[in-house]
């Protein structure tokens, strides 16, 4: 049972937006990247447009003891007066025994894979391919239809690899031009990594995720846009599930090939967030796991969000004031996903 399933001068940036110039007018005009956003949005609850830190100031805030329990069944929250109102914190709801608990965390499992299967179902329908990178790049004029012929023969002969790598290592294929070609495939835009701190952007992903699906977290603009880049192909579920975790706007795009390699390392070597990982053949072992590191953690806010095959729990243990935090500050438990 997986855990998770494998995936597989132009870079210059707008200084309002992180946009190279001459994608912007590609980013959001694509039918197909609109429409794999909008499935997943289809397929997930959402938590509204809150930011972490008003989420967290809101659960924080001194609880009376007439403090009510956030299980909507529950009919005895006024007799744990020994209990503290103020924490464990649970997509926004104090729970006031670990009954109650369970009952929350049932619930928001149920949610989440109840999305994957009505993700299931409409990845079942007709799907549109996005245009092969090679036409797009012949398209724009930057190889030649025999560059093409031999790179696409180099990359069956070798059995594999990728043709933005042929055309560069045995074309003469300049890399940014390569990077451009994807930026137009993927209608989205090219990021740099002017002023990217990977010690400061790990706490927000689990390192199993940075590692598996290929997310390089690159910087948060005004407190409220997360600017995501991928290698060679964006990856909406992840960065829908990171919306709504965190409420923040997350703007993917692709990085420059050898840049990203480069950043990827240096993030892997970072400092993560403690990291739980469970494998249960129901919901019911998950549930239970979920809550026994709520109730053990006793956090100030967690929450709980699908990725991919994964349930993914983070769990704040102190008050923050920003989206980015101290991996210490924070716990996560991933768990996997059969089919059922």
């Amino acid at each position: 049972m997986p855990l998770l399933s494998d995936r597989s001068g132009w870079d210059d940036e707008a200084a309002s937006g992180g946009l190279a110039p001459s994608t912007r007018a590609f980013w959001s005009s694509d039918p197909q990247t609109n429409a794999d956003r909008n499935s997943a949005h289809l397929a997930e609850p959402s938590f509204g447009q809150e930011t972490l830190r008003q989420r967290t100031a809101l659960s924080t805030r001194p609880r009376g003891l007439l403090s009510t329990c956030a299980n909507p069944r529950c009919g005895s929250g006024w007799l744990h007066l020994w209990r503290s109102r103020s924490r464990p914190i649970f997509e926004g709801g104090w729970s006031c025994s670990p009954s109650c608990t369970a009952v929350r965390i049932e619930a928001a499992t149920r949610r989440e894979m109840e999305g994957r299967r009505a993700m299931a179902g409409l990845s079942a329908g007709p799907h549109r391919h996005r245009i092969p990178l090679g036409l797009v790049m012949l398209e724009q004029g930057w190889i030649t239809g025999e560059q093409l012929r031999r790179a696409m023969e180099a990359q069956r002969a070798a059995g594999g690899g990728k043709l933005g790598d042929w055309l560069v290592q045995h074309e003469g294929v300049a890399e940014g031009q390569v990077t451009r070609a994807l930026s137009l495939q993927w209608s989205c835009p090219v990021l740099t990594l002017d002023g990217y701190d990977p010690e400061r952007m790990a706490p927000l992903l689990p390192r199993l995720f940075v590692e598996a699906f290929g997310v390089l977290p690159l910087r948060v603009a005004a407190g409220s846009i997360l600017y995501c880049g991928f290698e060679d192909r964006l990856d909406p579920v992840l960065t829908l599930a990171v919306e709504r975790m965190f409420g923040l706007r997350v703007e993917a795009g692709v990085v420059r090939g050898s840049a990203f390699q480069g950043a990827h390392a240096r993030l892997l070597n970072a400092t993560f967030p403690r990291a739980e990982l469970v494998g249960a053949e129901s919901a019911s072992p998950l549930v239970r796991a979920f809550s026994r590191a709520v109730e053990r953690v006793r956090p100030v806010e967690s929450r709980l969000v699908r990725v991919h095959d994964c349930l993914w729990l983070r769990m704040w243990t102190r008050p923050q004031t920003g989206p980015i935090v101290d991996a210490s500050g924070v716990e996560d438990v991933i768990a996997s996903l059969t089919d059922d």
